[in-house]
């Protein structure tokens, strides 16, 4: 059944509302993927949604909305409101949106949209103002399977946030900073590695991962975390 949802986010990010406002508005990759606006009111949006969308308020360092929509009666907001507070910037987000499958999807955008904005907490922390190289991909559709995301777990041996864990693929050591049956989050010196259990909605386990290191290479990680993926689930 189609119905409207608003989902909401809010809390305290700890740099200014310039950096904020880059952050979110400039499409580094760094912790969402990337997403181009033209700077002013009316100005076009690319990368968000497959038809594109428009700006509607461009206020830098205070206030940002988008609009899509389409013929079938769709239609996709985004509100942020930023405010300087003790240091940092207090952020208000708001997705207003449609549905078709309220029960799996509403639960999917909450959940989504709190490890996105953790992400978005950690990349202003230890990656404020780099560009990332940013790459998605999924598993196999027997991820899908209810306890499919266990397998990634015990993978990357993350049982609590802060462990220690060892990403075979690279071959580098990081930190669990996001853990929830759904999700998991492991940053490195140069990376923020997202793994997403979205089996939990019937849908295959997937990956988006953000590499700042000036020589990575987005292709090569790609074919390498796909082939890591296929090993779980293949």
């Amino acid at each position: 059944m189609t119905k409207e949802s608003k989902v909401r986010f809010e809390g305290f990010l700890p740099t200014t509302p310039a950096d904020t406002w880059a952050a979110i508005t400039t499409g580094s990759g760094g912790w969402l993927w990337p997403i181009r606006y033209e700077p002013r009111d009316g100005g076009a949006e690319s990368g968000l949604t497959p038809n594109g969308g428009m700006v509607t308020v461009w206020k830098p360092s205070q206030h940002f909305v988008t609009y899509a929509e389409d013929e079938n009666g769709w239609f996709n907001t985004l509100e942020y409101v930023l405010e300087p507070k003790d240091g940092g910037t207090y952020l208000r987000y708001e997705h207003t949106t449609v549905l078709d499958d309220w029960d799996v999807e509403y639960d999917a955008c909450e959940q989504h949209t709190s490890f996105y904005y953790h992400s978005l907490g950690e990349y202003l922390t230890h990656f404020n103002r780099r560009q990332a190289k940013y790459f998605k991909t999924d598993a196999p559709e027997a991820s899908k399977a209810p306890e499919a995301f266990e397998a990634v777990r015990a993978a990357l041996g993350a049982t609590a946030v802060g462990d220690r864990v060892y990403l075979e693929v690279p071959g580098v050591e990081g930190v669990v900073d996001y853990l929830t049956p759904a999700f998991i989050g492991v940053r490195t010196e140069d990376a923020l590695y997202r793994f997403y259990g979205r089996n939990v909605w019937g849908w295959p386990v997937g990956i988006g991962h953000h590499l700042f290191a000036e020589d990575a290479d987005a292709d090569k990680a790609e074919k390498a975390w796909t082939a890591w993926l296929n090993g779980l689930y293949g």
